[in-house]
């Protein structure tokens, strides 16, 4: 008996290690795919934001709240089974969703470039959108960011998929899952404080204390320029990213002309002393976003500027 409670409980003791293992495995999978999805990160926080504003401050939050429940059902019902069967049965598949991914990305900043360029301005509310009740409207909204949240929760759980190509199965799985679950925290903890900050700074405003109510006035007026400079951090993510898969696709497919530049471009500025790794990182994340605005200018082109000269001509 104490051999066999002996033998038992080095089994148990086993099985925790390869267990312990397992999960650091799973952990640092995830981290590593959460970092290379960044960028999408960042747009995705600079966003949401929009989606909650022109609502009474009570509505908000449970705003923000259907919106992060709809972008985990997208991640854990649609894009992570999606995700697992490609590579499965289709991991050549992966590379070419990867570019239409980041083409699509390219073309969605490049598009807001030349709307702000071109002095369009989107945030009227059309006439049909003021015939909306508020329940309606915040309806609509939060069905169009979860529909936003789907095309850029798809390209996080891409790029993080491409990273973790190599792994078995179930640590995929898991690592998609980890992934899936703390981005969706952060970024949608990040908008709720983002959407509610002025709201915190009226709070501190009212407060007896001089320096609490020159912080929350300072907060109130700050907000504007918060929100404009998240857009523009967006917008630059979305270049940089896309431009980035677009160019990594290039050298899957051994086109090696715009990557190799982009390459000896890094290694030339990463020379400069003290500095190198970030000068070097600096240049190829420029030479990304300059190959995704061009990329995402040519489409913005097609789609807008060809149609229109086609029908100018009828």
């Amino acid at each position: 008996m104490p051999s066999g409670l002996a033998a038992l409980l080095d089994d148990v003791a086993a099985i925790a290690k390869m267990a312990a293992a397992s999960v650091d495995d799973v952990s640092a999978a995830a981290g590593r795919a959460g970092v290379k999805a960044a960028g999408v990160v960042v747009d995705d926080a600079a966003v949401t934001p929009g989606y909650a504003m022109g609502f009474s401050p009570r509505r908000e939050l449970p705003i923000i709240g259907k919106i992060a429940i709809g972008s985990l059902r997208n991640k854990f019902l649609i894009l992570l089974p999606g995700a697992l069967l490609i590579s499965a049965f289709a991991p050549w598949a992966l590379t070419p969703l990867l570019m239409m991914g980041g083409a699509y990305l390219c073309f969605e900043a490049s598009e807001k470039i030349w709307e702000k360029l071109a002095g369009h301005d989107h945030g009227e509310t059309a006439p049909d959108e003021l015939a909306l009740s508020s329940v309606e409207q915040e309806k609509k909204m939060v069905g169009s960011a979860i529909r936003t949240d789907l095309i850029l929760s798809a390209e996080i759980t891409a790029i993080a998929l491409a990273d973790l190509a190599e792994r078995p199965l179930a640590t995929q799985a898991a690592a998609l899952a980890v992934v899936g679950l703390l981005i969706t925290v952060a970024v949608y903890g990040a908008v709720a404080l983002i959407v509610k900050m002025d709201d915190i700074g009226l709070h501190l405003a009212q407060r007896r204390l001089a320096s609490t109510r020159a912080l929350g006035r300072g907060l109130v007026r700050a907000m504007p320029m918060v929100l404009a400079g998240l857009a523009t951090i967006g917008t630059g993510a979305m270049l940089w990213v896309g431009g980035g898969i677009l160019v990594h696709g290039l050298h899957e497919y051994h086109l090696d002309l715009v990557p190799g530049l982009i390459e000896s471009l890094g290694h030339a500025a990463g020379q400069v002393p003290f500095i190198g790794p970030v000068t070097g990182w600096l240049a190829t994340a420029t030479a990304s976003a300059l190959v995704g605005l061009v990329t995402g200018g040519v489409i913005v082109a097609i789609l807008h500027f060809i149609p229109r000269g086609k029908h100018a001509a009828h």
